[in-house]
């Protein structure tokens, strides 16, 4: 198994170097130090908040609430900061479904293998 660990550990390490995994880490630093955008999520998870304790408590939530969660949420999806970051996860998830996919083929040609790795 710690043959593995390592496999795992090192595919890590190359996936941290890759373009889109960097452009991620770039927008993600940006969005931030954006002090907008920060206090604009701040606002969005106060408003969540509101909206989670008002239907835990079996009520709808009022219409004045609703409409200041999709102006919030308007907003933050406007702004060119949380764009890249959108646009940087879509490019890295995108990567991360290719690794999974070849993950997964790996293991379908391993399973109709007869040589057994020891862990």
């Amino acid at each position: 198994m710690a043959g593995i660990d390592e496999m795992a550990k090192d595919l890590g390490m190359a996936l941290a170097r890759t373009e889109e995994y960097q452009a991620l880490k770039r927008a993600s630093d940006a969005a931030e130090n954006d002090r907008d955008l920060v206090e604009l999520r701040n606002r969005i998870g106060s408003i969540e908040a509101e909206l989670e304790a008002t239907l835990r408590a079996g009520r709808e939530p009022a219409d004045e609430l609703r409409q200041r969660y999709e102006a919030a949420a308007g907003e933050i999806q406007a702004m060119p900061a949380f764009q890249r970051v959108v646009a940087a996860q879509s490019n890295f998830e995108k990567v991360m479904y290719r690794v999974n996919e070849t993950v997964a083929r790996g293991i379908e040609e391993g399973a109709r293998s007869r040589i057994i790795i020891a862990s």
